[in-house]
């Protein structure tokens, strides 16, 4: 325990000086102008950081002309702030009252608990503190009110309240069995993304979670079953970025999923019955078939539960909300966490890079393209580091990036046949043994 309390004033030095490191290393470069650094420097001091404790933070230009000074004569050991004497302690009673607040009421924020400790004492421990100290005790929101539990006989009362999605498996297309990955709107039973695949992975699932939220908006809750494509921390991450919470349902427990059930015995007696009376040779000609069913008949029947077309009753609120394609594209990107070695380097999926040497021993996160494993950006405390330089490169995608290729469809092509063809034509008779010992004449003998 003494170790633990020496060594903790030192890390928090060091999150401070990497901090500060990531802030001003591009106008600490010796090779630029007076001019240039100062345009620099004015441009970080009007924006807001996101500081080492995780809260936004501005720096002055004196302060940021400061550091640079300091990263000029220290290096970054100049960065670290003068160590402190006393490491303050949160006194157990306070945290034994925010224990008793968040109990009375589960529905009470750690911010907002925070706030009350602060009324009632002048002082209190910071939200996040609470929140770790919550968790380790098991008095998560989720866990003191049942949030995690399924949502039995229930209906969202708005269009985007409450997404439901699963995955059905279809026909088999060209040899190989396709599996419909849909997300249905609880309140108005439309359809808001889907996508057929060969695969029941999370990309497939992300693929028609990315389809609904570009065309649909943005769901308040994304509810899912426990199957492996559906509990996966890239999909947490996708769900967070944009906002959106993400709800399991219990093991055993499917309440709650009657709907999105109804829907796909719906494909499955007017979606796939005719669909095995047509030609559908490829995926790509179930995904239009199925476009078209949905979009012509099924979002313009009128539901016997609702009283209304799906399409009508998603839309009483206007036009929804689509969010930024930036925003987008951010949430949908994976993400993986590793510490740096001594030597600067990370390991991705049996990939080698190197990174910032300020980030040896640290704990970083790596951010990318699942089909592109080359390309990979290094963020620390929300901080970008720019991109990971790679050294060697074994897979290019995400063991999990498997492209969508068709299964082959014959041709009507025989090869052989043509060439047996060509032959007779040739010759006027079929290939012979004897023909074959006599060996293949030369240019010239074919020239007569």
């Amino acid at each position: 325990m003494p170790r633990e309390r020496e060594e903790q004033p030192t890390r928090r030095a060091e999150d401070i000086a990497l901090f500060r490191y990531a802030l001003v290393r591009e106008a600490a470069d010796e090779k630029l102008s007076a001019a240039e650094r100062g345009r620099i420097v004015r441009r970080l001091a009007e924006v807001t950081h996101t500081g080492p404790d995780g809260t936004p933070t501005s720096v002055s230009r004196p302060t940021i002309d400061r550091w640079i000074r300091a990263y000029r004569s220290g290096g970054f050991a100049g960065l670290q702030p003068t160590p402190r004497r006393v490491e303050p302690r949160t006194p157990a009673g306070l945290l034994m009252l925010a224990c008793d607040l968040r109990r009375e009421d589960p529905a009470r924020t750690a911010a907002h608990i925070a706030e009350m400790i602060t009324a009632s004492h002048e002082w209190s421990p910071h939200p996040r503190t609470l929140q770790r100290h919550f968790r380790a005790l098991g008095l998560t929101r989720a866990a003191l009110t049942g949030a995690n539990i399924a949502f039995g006989r229930f209906e969202a009362t708005r269009p985007n309240e409450l997404w439901v999605g699963d995955a059905l498996h279809g026909p088999v297309i060209g040899g190989k069995k396709a599996i419909l990955f849909a997300f249905l709107d609880d309140h108005s039973r439309l359809v808001t993304g889907h996508r057929w695949t060969w695969s029941e992975d999370t990309l497939s699932a992300e693929s028609a979670l990315r389809r609904g939220i570009l065309s649909r908006g943005v769901p308040a809750t994304v509810y899912l079953d426990n199957g492996s494509s559906f509990v996966s921390k890239q999909l947490l991450r996708a769900l967070a970025i944009l906002g959106a919470r993400l709800v399991h349902s219990r093991p055993g427990r499917p309440q709650g999923r009657g709907k999105i059930e109804r829907f796909f015995r719906t494909v499955r007696d007017q979606f796939l019955i005719e669909a095995d009376h047509s030609d559908i040779p490829t995926l790509e000609a179930l995904e239009q078939r199925f476009v078209a069913w949905t979009e012509r008949v099924y979002h313009r029947r009128v539901h016997s539960e609702t009283g209304q077309t799906p399409l009508d009753r998603f839309s009483v609120l206007g036009s929804p909300q689509i969010p930024p394609m930036a925003l987008v594209r951010e949430a949908f990107l994976f993400s993986e966490w590793r510490t740096v070695t001594k030597t600067a380097t990370v390991s991705l999926f049996s990939n080698h890079y190197e990174v910032d040497q300020a980030l040896i021993g640290r704990r970083i996160e790596l951010v990318f393209d699942p089909f592109d494993l080359e390309s990979i950006t290094v963020r620390y405390m929300d901080t970008d580091f720019g991109l990971a330089v790679p050294q060697r490169i074994g897979r290019h995608v995400h063991p999990m990036a498997k492209v969508a290729t068709a299964p082959v469809v014959p041709t009507g092509i025989d090869y052989l046949g043509i060439v047996e063809a060509n032959h007779r034509q040739a010759t006027g008779s079929p290939i012979g043994y004897s023909d074959l010992a006599k060996g293949s004449p030369t240019p010239e003998e074919e020239s007569r």
